[in-house]
């Protein structure tokens, strides 16, 4: 993939904490320097402080100039509304934030994202937004997938190589049931209780006062080991009622209401 980045003036990533976009940010700083190449996180309350901090570690590892922009999604009711294309107006929203910064310097500049060719097979409206505001794709234009980012990604001793996919605390909320700094505050509140008690891969679904867990289903019995202690937590950051889903995690489970997953 350094050849790819031999045509690039400069290059800004949109930067998530995930194995994704971590490779591209550490590939584009390899290939161009410091100064060419950048990493952007938004800073927004549907993104967990975990995912923050090891972002916040991974560029500082890795030399990486890592800048913070506050994309305002929540303000803007197209996405505040939870419609089903809400991550289009997630990504136009952090694009666009990006984009504004870079207007500011000198000289050309690239949004890149970590996009990759597994994510052509998957339901995807942020990539309406990338093409519309001209972000390109370095891993999905080299026909690199998720597989082979990990195995790149543990070639290179990058640190969160096996780090499981963290989708934003937005997409723990029924479509068309409205997201809110609240609802986010909550979702977050309950995860980082069930991780902070081994269950590291896991999905709080927001349903109102209601909770339903997701985990892998082979550790299901480990947590309804613990259910008393659940309860109590939940109850404590304002869930009246909470279920573990039978089924296990299933990522992009609520997309099934658009007849999708």
């Amino acid at each position: 993939m350094n050849h790819w980045f031999t045509a690039a003036p400069r290059v800004a990533v949109a930067f998530s904490g995930g194995v994704d976009s971590a490779l591209v940010a550490f590939w584009a700083r390899r290939a161009l320097g410091k100064r060419r190449a950048t990493a952007w996180t938004g800073d927004s309350p549907s993104l967990k402080r975990k995912d923050l901090e090891i972002a916040e570690k991974f560029a500082a590892t890795h030399d990486i100039t890592l800048q913070m922009v506050n994309p305002r999604e929540l303000d803007n009711p197209d996405y505040a509304s939870n419609p089903p294309n809400r991550c289009y107006h997630c990504k136009n929203s952090l694009y666009s934030a990006i984009r504004s910064h870079l207007d500011r310097e000198t000289g050309e500049w690239w949004i890149c994202s970590g996009a990759n060719l597994d994510d052509l097979g998957d339901y995807r409206p942020g990539l309406q937004a990338a093409r519309e505001r001209h972000v390109r794709h370095p891993l999905l234009e080299c026909g690199i997938g998720k597989s082979l980012v990990r195995e790149l990604a543990r070639a290179y001793g990058l640190s969160m190589w096996d780090k499981p996919a963290s989708p934003c605390l937005s997409s723990r909320i029924p479509y068309g049931q409205p997201v809110d700094r609240g609802k986010l505050a909550q979702i977050e509140a309950a995860e980082v209780w069930l991780q902070a008690r081994g269950f590291g891969v896991c999905r709080v679904r927001h349903y109102g006062q209601f909770a339903r867990i997701e985990i892998p289903g082979e550790r299901i019995p480990e947590l309804e080991k613990l259910w008393g202690d659940v309860r109590q937590a939940f109850a404590r950051v304002g869930f009246r009622h909470v279920e573990l889903d039978g089924e296990g995690l299933v990522s992009g489970k609520l997309n099934r209401a658009l007849g999708i997953v």
